[in-house]
């Protein structure tokens, strides 16, 4: 399983990445923003805090995605 090494967030409401096997990648975090937990990162200011902690993204709040599903569900970003 890849682990996030590093984390960006966008204004858009996307997150950029970096994994542990070297791939940077883009994820879509718009759809899951009305989604029970998630409704909270809808704020800008607290979307902007992800950081990257036990191998995936997290929030303040214990907030997290699953590494597989933000691998999975992102697309790949030439470097």
């Amino acid at each position: 399983m890849e682990s996030v090494i590093r984390v960006v967030p966008k204004d858009d409401f996307s997150l950029e990445l970096w994994f542990d096997d070297g791939t940077h990648r883009l994820f879509d975090a718009k759809p899951y923003l009305d989604r029970g937990v998630f409704t909270r990162l809808k704020d800008p200011v607290k979307f902007r805090q992800a950081f990257v902690a036990f191998d995936t993204v997290c929030w303040p709040g214990d907030i997290d995605i699953a590494p597989e599903t933000l691998y999975d569900r992102s697309v790949p970003l030439a470097d």
